[in-house]
């Protein structure tokens, strides 16, 4: 019985073109859902520009346009872009419809219904000639710490300091170069722990998540309260108003996965479809594409968020990594920044589907573009493996068409028939680099075939006519095969096959029975090999699109910020901790503290014991999850940080009196933290 599946990816920004990072997932979802409909499935796409938020008010501004001018124009570039890689979807829309509006308010209501919506006062900086509340990063000033100048609102790239906007000396809105003032408003946040219950569940059961993702959510965030949700913005703010609380907006996180609802919406009235079919019915599937980055919302929030107003919630959201480029993050300096358009001018996009394909496993693993592995793997793999074997055979059979029976192959096309299944599952699991490891397979059986009985040779004698024709019968039956197998990601290379062999390719049972008797069209050629001397002119133009994007001023923190290239990961990993007060802060006592002794815990896995000494007389004994990345021996001696006033608790292995402090997501990778030379064991950190 076919599958009903509706699928999403995360939605593109408005503020911006699409670049090849960005068609990991696009790409990789295509690829999921073409094979979906190859199978039989009913499976439909649904994504839309995400159009909301300060952002896109400011580009607006400078640009000299509306808001709605702006994302109209985006929405034109984005979807151009999507459709030159072959990315098809069934309805693509935008955060900023009337479908979208209707929707939030319903959810709205569905949470102020289940008491979920919870109102705080929030200080934030305010530019009194924008009239609007600043963001981080729209404030810039000098580093209360390092008085370093011209820093951005949350922490110095020069000392590494993290601050509140508030706290900068001197700051500047980098919207209008006014001072800002400190105003409170009301914010509207979503109660989440009152979901705690659900979404412990529903997070830890089901496979509806990687079990790496279902592991992180339980360790950083399910082990202890939600945080609330802050889900409004004060104006002026590109969205939509809320309806009981005017002057304030929806957060752009708020309404853009609705939009996956919106859109399928505006699907559903262009095809007398029922909205309730797709997202109120237990037998559809709901699958959401999405990199690591915004896990947190699509885990947690979005779950909840659906859970409360009674929508279908997501059978499986698939997530994963970011692309590097030759080991690198993609970098504009270096012209590794590729935007879509940028690649299309160059470069065929069947060979960034294939080289996608051929990384994407189902797994959260990075992916690398190693540009030389590229051109050698298109090279090798498509050109050498794939479509080596049409040019070899199809012009030979022009006239006469394939044998009027299947010739014998050796059991060739049976093996492939019967790799059917796996190659399907391997599809399935989003474990696309498996999927094409089997394929070529099959092409590196076929091609000593083709060698073996060189149809170039038979042709040149009449009494080897039937032969001919029968080895290029079978040349061509596999060429068929393995196109069928590779045509969600190469669908143009099946395009072309069908119109080859009069044959269509539109189910995945084609691949079962061979095609006989049928006449073969005028070969054409199906694919280039890869020249690096267009990889080389697409590197070169990104470079120039960089320098003339790039504003003419520098500064010091820029170049720092560039040398360094500190990854955004660790924030992506573990957010910042909800604003306190210096009155909050003060009440933890850090303190400079030697470590005295470090012994094994046998019965703990990670933990060791220490005991602290502060000076004098005063040791403290803690013990620490610190294990896996050190040996106590070489802990003896050596200065920590710790928290001196935490309050003491018992455990199985003795009394544990304070806390040290450490980065780091756990396991081998933890770093003791640990003060400069010259301080002393019971100094208080302020």
């Amino acid at each position: 019985m076919a599958r009903r599946i509706l699928v999403t990816s995360a939605l593109p920004y408005a503020n911006g073109p699409i670049h090849i990072g960005h068609l990991v997932e696009y790409i990789q979802t295509d690829i999921w859902v073409r094979f979906q409909k190859l199978f039989g499935n009913d499976c439909r796409y649904f994504c839309a520009d995400d159009t909301h938020g300060t952002a896109i008010m400011i580009s607006a501004q400078k640009n000299g346009v509306t808001e709605e001018e702006f994302i109209a124009k985006m929405s034109q570039e984005h979807q151009q872009d999507f459709a030159g890689f072959g990315i098809q979807f069934d309805n693509y829309g935008s955060t900023h419809s009337d479908e979208n509006r209707e929707l939030c308010a319903e959810f709205w209501q569905s949470l102020r219904d289940a008491d979920l919506v919870v109102e705080k006062d929030v200080h934030q900086l305010f530019d009194p000639e924008k009239k609007t509340f600043l963001a981080d990063r729209f404030v810039r000033g000098t580093c209360p710490k390092c008085q370093s100048e011209n820093q951005p609102g949350d922490n110095c790239s020069k000392c590494g300091a993290a601050y509140t906007p508030a706290d900068l000396i001197d700051p500047k809105s980098t919207l209008s170069g006014a001072t800002p003032e400190l105003k409170t408003a009301k914010h509207l946040f979503v109660h989440l722990e009152k979901l705690h219950g659900f979404l412990d569940e529903w997070t830890q059961s089901g496979n509806h998540l990687q079990d790496e993702v279902a592991n992180y959510l339980k360790g950083h965030f399910l082990h202890d309260e939600l945080r609330d949700w802050d889900i409004s913005r004060p104006g002026p703010y590109f969205g939509f108003e809320i309806p009981d609380s005017p002057g304030d907006y929806w957060y752009v996180w708020f309404d853009a996965p609705i939009g996956y609802i919106a859109s399928t919406w505006q699907w559903c009235k262009a095809n007398g479809e029922d909205l309730a079919a797709w997202w109120n019915n237990p037998e559809t599937e709901v699958h959401h594409f999405i990199g690591k980055d915004i896990t947190y919302f699509h885990t947690l929030f979005w779950p909840g968020m659906l859970k409360t107003a009674g929508y279908n919630l997501p059978t499986k959201v698939h997530i994963h990594g970011f692309l590097t480029v030759d080991g690198k993050k993609m970098s504009k300096s270096d012209g590794t920044f590729v935007k879509a358009a940028t690649y299309l001018k160059h470069l065929d996009p069947a060979y960034l589907r294939y080289f996608y394909a051929s990384k994407l496993g189902p797994r959260l693993d990075d992916l690398d573009m190693n540009l030389e592995e590229f051109a050698d793997k298109i090279n090798s793999d498509l050109i050498g493996k794939v479509v080596n074997l049409a040019s070899r055979t199809a012009k030979f059979v022009e006239k006469t068409g394939l044998s009027a029976e299947y010739p014998d192959d050796g059991g060739l096309f049976e093996k492939g028939v019967a790799a059917g299944d796996q190659i399907a599952k391997a599809y399935e699991d989003c474990d696309l680099n498996k999927a094409m490891r089997l394929i070529l397979e099959l092409a590196d059986a076929a091609n000593p075939f083709i060698e073996a009985n060189k149809p170039w040779e038979l042709r040149k004698d009449p009494a080897n006519a039937q032969k001919l024709q029968d080895v290029c019968t079978v040349g061509l039956n596999l060429f068929r095969q393995i196109v069928v197998y590779l045509s969600p990601v190469l669908p143009k290379l099946a395009e072309q096959t069908g119109e080859l062999l009069n044959d269509p390719i539109t189910s995945w049972d084609q691949a079962k029975t061979p095609l006989t008797g049928t006449t073969v069209n005028k070969f054409n050629h199906l694919m280039k090999r890869v020249e690096t001397d267009k990889v080389k002119a697409m590197i070169d133009d990104s470079k120039e699109e960089a320098a003339a994007d790039a504003p003419a001023e520098n500064n010091q923190a820029a170049e720092t910020a560039a040398k360094f290239d500190d990854s955004a990961q660790p924030m992506v990993d573990e957010p910042m901790a909800e604003e306190c007060t210096i009155d909050d802060f003060v009440k933890v006592d850090l303190r400079v503290a030697r470590v005295l002794s470090a012994e094994q815990v046998p019965e703990a896995r990670k933990l060791l014991k220490l005991t602290l000494g502060l000076g004098g007389d005063h040791r403290k004994q803690v013990f620490a999850g610190i294990k896996a990345a050190y040996k106590p021996e070489d802990l003896v001696g050596r200065l920590v940080v710790m928290v001196a006033n935490l309050k003491p608790r018992q455990m199985k292995f003795g009394l544990s009196e304070g806390m040290v402090c450490a980065s780091g997501p756990g396991g081998e990778e933890v770093f003791l933290l640990s003060p400069d030379d010259g301080a002393k064991p019971g100094q208080r950190i302020h």
